[in-house]
């Protein structure tokens, strides 16, 4: 008797600095790593990026083209001269051979677009609202990302409380064997009920085993959303805290306002409008501005001609003006811009679409979420009906007065009313996490 008094210390202090020992991954601690490390998020940072440097007054053609120019070239030829002398009309001939000529040049040529119809407005407005139209969709993949970890998160914290209670079983049953074991022992029971509780330890056992690997898929699981490669020997926070200022009409109202599906096809509908006037600047003439400077040297060498120079040199300003205007493209622009605004029609429609749909999903997940506080309620309310039982009845069962079939049962109505009561209490807070992302709130959840 002593040893098993100091066994049972043993594996208590043991299990104590367990506890102890292992890491609290808080909620606020997982978000903060989360919108560190996602690899989403970095993937959507970096489009962000992207659609920023093309928004940029570099890309827009607003600023001048400056092109610099410059070559040499080098000839070695064979030369021959032929004259007529006028008086006397004899031909005579000068030729020389390796006749030496180089040539020199540069020039800085510069060239801007005075007037093209309007479209580099519109096409540096349309790369503007393209950006704008990629940080929605960086925060639509923040907003799923902070879905996807809450998701996660309370799927553990829910595994664990499972896990804790079915141990809290496994060791009912335990002394349950025990118990029957000495009353065997004792001539007091029969061996059927040593083999029931014996049945009843090993299922209990396998069911430990497998919460147990469940929680340890699911950590492993949330590692991936974390973006981290850690152990997982750590618990996670099992409170949970409902909004009970949410109610439906500021719900609708925050849809339309800032959902981000709802911004995005906003966003969308004005781009298709600026690709219009952008066709539409087409019909119009083109007016350009050139001009450049330009320097030349020429050097010939070993001259067989008495009146060539033996030195040309030349520079310059030369500058102008071009207008061009494309009358007839063969029906190009028509199609383009009729094409654009059936796009800009689409758009539009897509639009309306999309507000139904988010409208109607809101009001679902409204629906499902009051019913869910509901059955939080009662399977709250279950589990101190089917506690308060299974006590009367493990009272009852130690004094001999039931079976050991009905105490057991009563184990097993235990058992799955908290099993209830966690899937219940963590549905409704992930509920209403898909309320506050449809809402576009979820942002701005504190934890």
């Amino acid at each position: 008797m002593k040893f098993n008094k100091i066994g049972i210390v043993i594996v208590a202090f043991l299990s104590t600095i367990q506890i102890y020992s292992q890491e609290i991954l808080t909620k606020k601690e997982a978000l903060e790593i989360t919108l560190k490390n996602n690899f989403g998020i970095k993937i959507a940072t970096n489009n962000l990026e992207i659609a920023k440097n093309n928004s940029n007054i570099l890309n827009t053609g607003f600023l001048p083209t400056a092109t610099l120019t410059s070559g040499a070239d080098y000839r070695r030829n064979n030369q021959s001269l032929i004259f007529t002398d006028r008086n006397t009309g004899d031909d005579a001939e000068i030729s020389g051979s390796g006749i030496v000529s180089k040539t020199y040049n540069a020039s800085l040529g510069v060239n801007y677009t005075i007037f093209d119809g309007l479209g580099r407005k519109y096409n540096y407005k349309q790369l503007l609202e393209t950006y704008n139209l990629t940080e929605l969709q960086a925060r639509e993949t923040i907003e799923n990302t902070y879905l996807q970890l809450f998701t996660i998160y309370f799927q553990i914290a829910r595994l664990s409380e499972n896990k804790d209670n079915l141990q809290k079983a496994l060791s009912i049953s335990k002394n349950r064997l025990k118990r029957a074991q000495y009353q065997y022992d004792y001539g007091q029971s029969t061996k059927l009920e040593y083999l029931n509780a014996q049945v009843d330890v090993n299922n209990d056992s396998i069911t430990y085993i497998s919460a147990k690997q469940q929680l340890s898929n699911a950590k492993r699981g949330l590692n991936v959303i974390l973006g981290v490669d850690k152990e997982t020997n750590y618990i996670v926070e099992t409170e949970v805290a409902y909004n009970k200022l949410l109610n439906l009409a500021d719900l609708e109202e925050k849809t339309i306002a800032n959902n981000s599906l709802l911004k995005q096809n906003e966003k969308n509908i004005a781009i298709s409008e600026f690709n219009i006037k952008v066709n539409q600047s087409n019909y119009f003439p083109t007016l350009g501005f050139n001009a450049s400077y330009g320097f030349n040297r020429t050097e010939n060498e070993n001259l067989i001609n008495p009146f060539g120079a033996k030195l040309i040199t030349s520079d310059g300003l030369n500058a102008g003006l071009n207008l061009t205007w494309n009358i007839f493209d063969g029906g190009g622009t028509k199609t383009r811009l009729a094409n654009a605004k059936i796009a800009l029609d689409n758009q539009q429609i897509l639009l309306e679409q999309q507000k139904a749909n988010i409208t109607n999903n809101l009001k679902n997940t409204w629906e499902n979420y009051k019913n869910q506080l509901f059955i939080l309620s009662a399977q709250e309310q279950n589990v101190l009906t089917t506690k308060n039982n299974f006590n009367r009845t493990e009272e009852r069962f130690k004094l001999g007065q039931i079976t050991s079939v009905e105490f057991r049962q009563a184990q097993i109505n235990l058992i799955n009313a908290k099993t209830a009561l966690n899937n219940a209490k963590f549905d409704a807070k992930l509920i209403e996490l898909q309320l506050l992302q449809l809402s576009g709130d979820i942002m701005n959840v504190k934890f």
